[in-house]
């Protein structure tokens, strides 16, 4: 790519970076089924069987657990074709060297990760009505490793969108706050898996019985450990503004005020999920909801991170982009 040209209209560059972005979306709804799958129960709907279902490639579903977990299944393999294709497309299509090259190669290697630990999760029992230390630990590895991959391809897909810039550069005190901000994020999100877990597996019959088992030295410690998760999203939620902040007031990059304003609104919008979920009791609808905010948010934070790190190269043509324009109409 010529430096200060815009991409074609038309053309390889234009199709791939359309493919990638139907790639990010469809891992979001994979991800918000692998979700659905915990909440009623389903993660043992093929037996301990992996990657066959109830012990045979096709199975006769006599439950209806089964069939949704053959559903997520036959879903999250196609995530690993499509991951494939986006890969061996990116290498073909960019030269050594290219950042974009990284980050589909990311995509890659997140996607057999992410392949591993769904398996884990099956063989070593960890699903259905397990409560052992070691689901809520595997539970959360999936969270950051999910993000991880969204990340990777949302790179992917900006990157192939905008422009590839020259490098990546930390712009001072910039850069490490923002990793700081993505590492928040992703310790958020591992507390909300352990705590989405606790609410699958120990479901309160109200409000006030739930706050008093919290508090309980004798419940369940995926009970008690459901107080932590408001607690950091605040924290963090605190810190991401901060950060934020000072990013936008220090680092000259157009329309980086939309980016942490869009940033903001869905932050607020996942505190008042959070509470709406609290109060309902968590039900599953409520957690798909949730979890859907907390994927824009970190989407949303990988380009604000993305545009302040990639240099001046790519950001002046940002707001000329149809992609940009959009995110910008939904910010204001």
């Amino acid at each position: 790519m010529e430096d200060g040209k815009r991409l074609p209209i038309m053309g390889t560059e234009t199709k791939f970076s359309r493919f990638s972005w139907i790639v990010l979306a469809y891992n979001v709804l994979v991800v918000l089924f692998g979700a659905f799958v915990r909440a009623t129960g389903s993660g043992a709907g093929c037996g301990a069987h992996w990657p066959l279902c109830n012990g045979v490639v096709i199975p006769r579903p006599e439950r209806i657990e089964t069939v949704i977990e053959l559903t997520h299944r036959l879903t999250s393999g196609m995530v690993i074709i499509l991951a494939a294709v986006l890969v061996v497309w990116a290498w073909r299509k960019y030269p050594k060297g290219s950042l974009l090259r990284f980050s589909s190669g990311a995509v890659g290697f997140f996607t057999i990760t992410e392949s591993l630990v769904g398996a884990s999760l099956v063989l070593f029992g960890w699903v259905a009505d397990d409560d052992s230390v070691a689901r809520a630990i595997s539970m959360m590895v999936h969270l950051v490793n999910t993000f991880l991959l969204l990340g990777a391809i949302t790179l992917t897909a900006w990157w192939s969108t905008t422009g590839e810039p020259k490098g990546l550069a930390w712009k001072g005190v910039n850069g490490p706050l923002l990793a700081a901000g993505a590492a928040a994020i992703l310790l958020l999100g591992a507390s909300g898996a352990v705590t989405a877990l606790g609410d699958t597996l120990f479901p309160a019959s109200s409000l006030a019985e739930g706050i008093r088992e919290e508090f309980s030295q004798t419940a369940h410690y995926l009970v008690r450990m459901r107080v932590y998760h408001p607690a950091i999203a605040v924290i963090v939620g605190i810190y991401l503004f901060l950060a934020t902040v000072w990013v936008r007031r220090n680092v000259a990059e157009p329309h980086l005020e939309r980016i942490t304003t869009l940033l903001f609104g869905l932050y607020g919008a996942q505190l008042a999920a959070g509470l709406i979920n609290v109060v309902l009791l968590a039900p599953v609808w409520m957690q798909i909801v949730h979890l859907l905010i907390s994927t824009l948010i970190w989407i949303t934070f990988i380009l604000l991170f993305s545009i302040v790190i990639g240099g001046v190269e790519t950001a002046p043509r940002l707001g000329h982009h149809e992609v940009h324009q959009g995110v910008g109409q939904v910010a204001e």
